[in-house]
């Protein structure tokens, strides 16, 4: 109304709302986003894009999920032309990496971009998981993936000069990593996250049990020596004898050949 150029008093208003039933902001009846977020998180992801510019002005976007329970992130995907068939399939390939996870997902926040497609949708839907859509101009209802986007930027995008997708890729796979496994964070009250199996994030290599085993077999058998005493066999008497006459005829040899005793 006072863009149109009439006052209404606050009088007029609370009236108003009370003939259509409806209480003042924020005490409605009904579950709040925040409230729904906190209940729901630990059964919740949320999907969302980040843009990255290279050193050649080609514009890069990279596709990620985030757990709110537990703030674990996943890489999904980084393309210069992310079409909707694309989204979708690693929408696809993601869902089979759910299987391995311990806990079960049942929502998945996601905007109201055009790549996000109705197959986007259904890959999840066999899955069992809803898509919840945030209103329009909203990234607040996505806080959580757009509190790490601005982490991402300004803990390491920000300082680096990115080359091409490879080399996108692999800082992205060595800072999520650290991100995954090191980094604690004030909803899980400044503690880290609990190491997991590594997933298709990592980048560094985890040693397998039989190849952990081999390799410490190995490294014991070739440091065996350092730990172990220095012993001299002892030789035989007939060896021991042999050589001091050996010797002491080579001395008699040199003493005659002397011109001094000649």
């Amino acid at each position: 109304m006072n863009g149109l150029g009439f006052y209404v008093s606050a009088t007029t208003v609370r009236k108003m709302l009370r003939q259509a039933g409806l209480g003042p902001a924020g005490a409605k009846d009904g579950l709040s986003w925040r409230a729904f977020l906190r209940a729901q998180a630990k059964s919740m992801l949320a999907v969302d894009f980040f843009t990255v510019e290279t050193i050649a002005l080609q514009r890069l976007y990279v596709l990620f999920v985030i757990e709110l329970g537990s703030r674990r992130v996943h890489l999904v995907g980084c393309t210069a032309n992310p079409t909707g068939a694309w989204v979708t399939q690693q929408a696809r390939e993601f869902a089979w990496t759910l299987h391995e996870q311990r806990s079960r997902f049942r929502f998945l926040i996601r905007d109201r971009d055009s790549k996000f497609t109705r197959d986007f949708d259904a890959v999840f839907a066999s899955e069992l998981i809803e898509i919840i859509k945030t209103p329009v101009q909203a990234p607040k209802a996505n806080a959580v993936a757009e509190r790490f986007v601005r982490t991402v930027r300004a803990e390491c995008l920000d300082w680096l000069l990115i080359v091409n997708r490879r080399h996108l890729e692999r800082v992205l796979r060595i800072f999520v990593e650290h991100y995954n496994s090191h980094t604690p964070h004030r909803s899980l009250n400044l503690t880290r996250q609990r190491r997991t199996r590594a997933s298709s994030t990592s980048c560094i290599p985890q040693r397998t049990a039989s190849s952990a085993a081999h390799a410490s077999a190995d490294s014991s058998t070739s440091t065996a020596w350092l730990r172990e005493p220095h012993l001299r066999t002892p030789h035989p008497p007939d060896r021991d004898r042999e050589r001091a006459e050996g010797r002491a005829s080579q001395r008699a040899e040199r003493g005659s050949s002397h011109p001094l005793t000649r």
